[in-house]
């Protein structure tokens, strides 16, 4: 998977990311993967069914990964948070 194909989710607003998503798949690309993390998994959830039932009816979900991801904090300790990473393709 080349990294131009990855959107990572964040605080943007849902429209931002289903933009990025819809213009990748008319430059001719067959996948994108939504990879997100905390609190933007519902987020991207979000932004793959949108994609799915409104934009690109011929798309499909092909994998959901999800996983634990150790992040540094502030006080040099590590934070355990979830993660996300949803294929679609066409």
């Amino acid at each position: 998977m080349a990294e131009e194909n990855i959107v990572y989710i964040g605080k943007k607003g849902t429209m931002a990311y289903v933009l990025a998503v819809v213009t990748q798949l008319n430059q001719g690309t067959d996948e994108v993967v939504l990879k997100a993390r905390g609190k933007a998994i519902s987020r991207a959830v979000d932004v793959a069914e949108i994609v799915k039932n409104k934009f690109v009816k011929n798309i499909n979900i092909q994998n959901i990964a999800i996983s634990t991801e150790d992040v540094p904090a502030e006080n040099g300790e590590t934070l355990k948070v979830s993660a996300i990473e949803i294929s679609l393709k066409k």
